[in-house]
């Protein structure tokens, strides 16, 4: 219960209502260990610190998020390009037949971002 009460303020809007339920992420964390590949243990000294499942588990996912914002940041920068060249096209009047249009662009992917 704790852990899916904890994630869910991160969550990606869209996600269904049940999402968080205990039994969803009991289930998906064990679709992760079966997954995932368990590290082979070494002989070595003691106190060796040897990796486990989990640690292998919150490098992948860590990895993929890192990956994922990348995305986000490369697609909301070219955006942003967009939106300034647009803006100094608008400022120059060479666009002033689409206004209303460009408009509606920047109003719906401003509310994406919400």
């Amino acid at each position: 219960v704790s852990v899916s009460r904890a994630i869910k303020p991160f969550a990606e809007p869209g996600r269904p209502p049940d999402w968080f339920s205990q039994k969803h992420c009991a289930s998906q964390y064990s679709e992760l260990l079966e997954t995932t590949e368990t590290p082979k243990r070494k002989r070595g000294e003691k106190g060796e610190v040897v990796e486990t499942v989990e640690d292998v588990i919150v490098r992948k996912l860590t990895a993929e998020r890192v990956e994922e914002l990348k995305k986000m940041i490369k697609e909301t920068q070219e955006k942003y390009r967009q939106l300034k060249k647009d803006a100094e096209l608008i400022q120059a009047g060479h666009m002033d037949n689409r206004l209303e249009e460009l408009c509606n662009e920047i109003m719906m992917w401003v509310i994406s971002l919400l």
